[in-house]
């Protein structure tokens, strides 16, 4: 997976809670609890990212959430009618999720943790399938990892040498 660098500085992300867990740790004074929170950020505009923040206060732990998928941002290849350029499955441990490109007017098609990332990344018209496990964490993870693989018809066709009407048919 090629992860080319994107400073969030120079982008206006909008951030969307996906999940708070309440983590308990049994220690020999008691109980230590502490909070995990999943945080996908986007701009709106073909940028994503998504983190992980662990603290004892719960804005703490999304703060951290944050900062962590900032440094995590991907680019996302969009075709002319905010869809995806072509379908794609994406895998992380037990979850797999099945993106596929759809015309104008569909709307986003998503269970939860899918369309919070869809939606951050910009994508208007997508379908989506979530397959095995209904982690949100896995979930969330797996749709970056599907987006991450995209590639604009103009990539695949200097790739195998072709005219980009020739990739399109």
């Amino acid at each position: 997976m090629k992860r080319t660098i994107i400073d969030p500085s120079q982008l206006e992300l909008n951030e969307k809670v996906v999940s708070i867990k309440r983590v308990t740790k049994v220690v020999k004074g008691g109980r230590n609890m502490r909070f995990t929170a999943l945080v996908v950020v986007g701009d709106g505009n073909g940028h994503v990212g998504a983190g992980l923040g662990k603290a004892a206060e719960i804005p703490e732990a999304i703060r951290k959430g944050k900062e962590d998928a900032m440094k995590k941002l991907i680019e996302v290849k969009l075709d002319e009618n905010n869809s995806i350029t072509h379908d794609t499955t994406g895998k992380h441990t037990g979850a797999s999720v099945l993106l596929k490109r759809s015309p104008e007017g569909t709307g986003v098609i998503a269970g939860g943790p899918a369309r919070n990332v869809c939606e951050l990344a910009g994508i208007k018209n997508i379908r989506t399938k979530s397959l095995g496990s209904n982690n949100k964490q896995n979930v969330v993870l797996a749709t970056i990892n599907a987006l991450s693989q995209l590639k604009s018809p103009e990539e695949v066709a200097r790739l195998r040498g072709k005219s980009v009407e020739e990739i399109l048919g």
